[in-house]
């Protein structure tokens, strides 16, 4: 679309007309299924509601792509079509970029740089980004916003609230209160790129001495609050690269693993975006991560909650692991309901729980998943419900999501002695302590 319509009031209607005629109609669909008795065809009107996602910019999408990873959020039919939305949508023209860019820079901003691409690189749900050359011959990543994006993450989170209202009425087995408030808390965070800057920052001292992975360096004196400018990185996307050198795939995996949790068990720190778009491949095969809008930062005993319920599955210590239930904010977990959470934690934990080299689809393959997601969401309603906790929606979704990348990488490795070398020496006060200086060092708040 022109950035003219786009970017009008007008424009902006439209989009929203667009949006609510889509969930409108999901919602007369299932009422219809509820109360009348008339058979929705689910996997049409999923590809129908895709379609309408999928040709708009903005949060909306991004709120898709999410839910397309949160097991049990929405009806399988949805989760397959959301997961098929691309994060690269079409991108704004150079008039709308020079007035964006004056917007934050200055009506000079062009002289700050030795050129600037006018055609943007990549275009997502929030913004774009062009590569530039800076006064220092430094190549440049220029991450700019969209306008008018805090509106519409707010408009798309009130149409978020009206899809998980419809599913809780025709599906009591998960409540989505917390699920909706954790969405919109990193949404929110996301388009502030002054503390995208201090996440990317943090992540470049946490995995400052991890052999495998790069982090870009933040270019301060060109940043705003909707102006994100990094060192541009070169590598290939990950499966192109697999492709020409499969003998790569288990180095890559255990890069990948390193990327993510040695800032968890580290810091209580964890990327919750991982998708195929937010790394890349060096020549050397390290990895560069990418994209860090998306950060969320756990209070350590949540960090230990999560080691002590590996452990109490591997001991079935039924009193062990409903504290560490507790510790990850469910509520009086009864019995029944912790066999079914142990369902799925046992999922997860699988290839972890054996001192051998595997390849995670021994368990964690898709069938077996939509298999163990459909026992666990009849059992759960079957014992009444469950309220999901903030803090498990993107620690598991992060899990979820980098099984994913596992599964593509057709990874053979000895999981068990990766996780227990990041666990060995854990120790919550000493985790606390790093995190503090860390977050503070950056700036940042410390956990919520």
């Amino acid at each position: 679309m022109p950035e003219h319509d786009e970017n009008t009031w007008g424009g902006r209607v439209a989009r929203y007309a667009r949006v609510g005629t889509a969930v409108g109609g999901l919602a007369a669909r299932l009422a219809g299924e509820r109360v009348l008795g008339i058979r929705v065809e689910r996997e049409r009107h999923a590809a129908e509601l895709r379609a309408a996602l999928g040709g708009l910019k903005g949060p909306l999408m991004k709120v898709a792509q999410i839910l397309s990873t949160i097991p049990d959020a929405l009806p399988k039919e949805y989760t397959q079509e959301l997961a098929q939305l691309q994060a690269d949508a079409p991108s704004m023209g150079w008039p709308f970029v020079k007035r964006r860019m004056a917007s934050e820079l200055g009506p000079s901003w062009q002289s700050r740089f030795q050129s600037f691409e006018h055609t943007a690189a990549a275009a997502a749900s929030l913004g774009q980004v062009h590569k530039a050359i800076g006064p220092d011959g430094r190549e440049l990543a220029c991450k700019l916003q969209y306008p008018d994006m805090a509106s519409a993450v707010e408009a798309d989170l009130r149409q978020l609230g009206l899809i998980f209202a419809i599913f809780e009425r025709t599906d009591s087995a998960i409540s989505t209160r917390q699920i909706q408030k954790e969405i919109g808390a990193r949404l929110r965070e996301e388009l502030d790129y002054e503390r995208e800057a201090k996440h990317a920052r943090l992540y470049r001292s946490m995995l400052g001495g991890t052999p495998g992975v790069h982090v870009p360096d933040v270019v301060p004196e060109l940043s705003s609050k909707r102006l994100l400018t990094m060192e541009w990185v070169h590598g290939r996307k990950i499966l192109d690269f697999v492709a020409e050198h499969p003998e790569a795939r288990d180095e890559l995996a255990m890069n990948m693993f390193r990327a993510w949790y040695v800032p968890f068990y580290n810091y209580g720190v964890i990327h919750g975006d991982p998708h195929l778009g937010n790394y890349t491949v060096r020549p050397d095969r390290s990895i560069n991560l990418l994209d860090f809008g998306c950060i969320r930062v756990f209070k350590p005993s949540f960090v230990k909650g999560v080691i002590d319920l590996y452990n109490a599955l591997r001991t079935d210590d039924r009193e062990q692991a409903v504290e560490a239930y507790r510790t990850w904010g469910f509520v009086n977990p009864s019995n029944e309901l912790v066999d079914v959470l142990n369902i799925w934690a046992r999922f997860v934990y699988a290839p972890i729980m054996e001192d051998r080299q595997r390849k995670i689809e021994e368990t964690n393959g898709g069938h077996y998943g939509r298999e163990t997601a459909g026992k666990v969401h009849a059992e759960l309603r079957r014992v009444g419900g469950v309220e999901i906790p903030r803090e498990f929606v993107f620690m598991d979704r992060a899990a979820v999501g980098l099984g994913s990348v596992f599964l593509h990488l057709k990874a053979e490795l000895n999981w068990y002695q990766m996780f227990q070398g990041l666990i060995r020496d854990f120790d919550v006060n000493a985790l606390a302590a790093r995190q503090a200086e860390a977050l503070t060092a950056q700036g940042l708040p410390p956990a919520d």
